[in-house]
């Protein structure tokens, strides 16, 4: 994590409460069934493409024009029933439900969404929540793999520069293997 980024992330701008919540979701996120390929440093081949999947490449913010634009169509008629209109998750996010499941977290950078590489991301959309994880559907079959990114380009969006910028490094690393 760049200096400038892990101060902004440590010190302030999103305040002693929202660091410790974003510890524990971190914790909770690798004790809860998050892949390691979703923390830096986990093991390089456990979030390896499987064979046929097209190569990785490079992910830029903001993404090419209009496929912001599209996300948010997308996420305000797919997502934001769950989510929030804005991308700030369910109310008490961080505590499981009567079903002992997660409730939907925030994806505007305030909560651990921006702790996954790509691969994850487009995964968890795709496929669901891990079993007994959350009640995530798995939008595969709804949502084509343009509309999944343009989906992801929109959250990535709302994110502070710092959490961006990390972010960006961060997924590097993961493509790099």
């Amino acid at each position: 994590m760049p200096g400038k980024a892990r101060r902004a992330v440590r010190r302030g701008r999103h305040g002693h409460a929202a660091v410790r919540a974003l510890g524990l979701m971190l914790g909770l996120a690798v004790l809860g069934g998050c892949d390691s390929d979703a923390v830096p440093g986990a093991d390089a081949g456990a979030g390896a493409p499987a064979a046929g999947a097209a190569p990785a490449r490079a992910w830029t913010i903001p993404a090419a024009p209009g496929t912001i634009a599209r996300g948010a169509r997308l996420y305000a008629e797919h997502c934001a029933r769950c989510h929030g209109e804005r991308g700030e998750g369910a109310p008490r996010w961080t505590q499981r439900g009567p079903d002992g499941r997660w409730p939907p977290p925030p994806l505007d950078g305030s909560g651990h969404t921006w702790h996954h590489d790509l691969a994850t991301l487009k995964r968890v959309i795709r496929e669901g929540s891990p079993a007994g994880q959350g009640n995530m559907p798995a939008w595969g079959d709804k949502l084509t793999e343009e509309e999944i990114e343009a989906v992801i380009a929109w959250f990535q969006s709302r994110w502070p520069a710092p959490i961006r910028e990390t972010w960006l490094e961060m997924n590097a690393r993961a493509t790099r293997g």
